[in-house]
């Protein structure tokens, strides 16, 4: 199993799907199998700060985030485009350019699923322009993952030589993960995965995130934090966040969860697959989630 998380900033990650990973690895590890995970980090986090330089705030945040990772036991990767690149954070535009980069990275690593930020349904929601491109970057790439000649003139070694025949690649499973910037309602999501398990890796990943939860997060006013002075404080706003994230999913539980939809972006999968291929989940409505799948594959 191998999934690859698609999310526009440095710390995305642990706050949206960094349980669902680590849920799926102890799952595996258990059962005997093999879980492979990847973050791809679409911005260069140049911007985000207040008093550190755009060229020092980048190198940090890469730092941190390897540290991250390296904790979780995932491998990660800064998008980069044909010319090596990385994306400017706050100008991320999809555009064909992204667009031939996230076909290349996602053929690169084959995922069965990815996880990525959703496409907000209400217009009148606030936004933040890297998660929404992002989105609409996966969205639209999606259906050319398995065309193997879709970019091959801006990344000319994918080009087949000769005459020999490409080798498949197939579209995995796309999943959105619950996005704060995005807005929210109770009907947005269908699996709910309780990570009080993993809950305390969790904090101890994105506590290596100083440059935004101790620095920026707290001075930008937007999330209502105060900066955590040891990680045993972050753990517990950390949990805060997530009951607050129950509330606004309108999920009856005092137990921090994470929550996804189910998108036809790329192949659509059967209801059985997702009980086999995800760790213990609940069903926001099986029902309703059923019946949008079998409509979709019948289309």
């Amino acid at each position: 199993m191998k999934v690859l998380c698609i999310h526009a900033h440095f710390d995305d990650f642990e706050f949206a799907c960094a349980g669902l990973f680590l849920l799926w690895k102890n799952s595996a590890k258990a059962s005997n199998s093999s879980f492979q995970g990847k973050i791809l980090v679409c911005t260069d986090g140049a911007a985000g700060h207040h008093f550190r330089s755009r060229e020092e705030t980048a190198q940090l945040r890469l730092n941190e985030q390897a540290k991250a990772a390296e904790i979780g036991g995932f491998e990660w990767e800064l998008l980069k485009d044909p010319l090596g690149n990385p994306f400017r954070e706050g100008c991320l535009e999809t555009n064909r350019i992204f667009l031939a980069s996230l076909w290349k990275a996602i053929r690169d690593y084959r995922p069965d699923y990815i996880v990525c930020p959703p496409i907000p349904r209400d217009t009148r929601v606030g936004i933040h322009v890297d998660h929404l491109q992002v989105a609409e970057g996966v969205r639209r790439v999606a259906y050319l993952i398995s065309v193997p000649h879709a970019f091959a003139p801006e990344f000319p070694d994918t080009q087949v030589k000769g005459t020999a025949v490409p080798e498949y690649i197939s579209t995995p499973v796309i999943l959105n993960a619950h996005d704060s910037y995005m807005g929210s309602d109770e009907d947005e999501h269908d699996l709910e995965f309780d990570i009080s398990r993993v809950i305390d890796s969790i904090a101890e990943m994105s506590f290596c995130h100083q440059s935004q939860i101790a620095e920026w997060l707290p001075w930008v006013g937007r999330h209502a934090m105060t900066a955590p002075k040891s990680i045993e404080k972050w753990k517990h706003q950390l949990n805060q966040r997530f009951i607050q994230r129950n509330y606004q999913s309108n999920i009856e539980s005092s137990n921090p969860m994470e929550v996804f939809t189910v998108t036809a972006w790329g192949v659509v999968p059967g209801f059985e697959k997702l009980v086999d291929d995800l760790p213990e989940f609940r069903c926001r409505s099986e029902e309703n989630l059923k019946a949008r799948l079998n409509s979709w594959k019948a289309s």
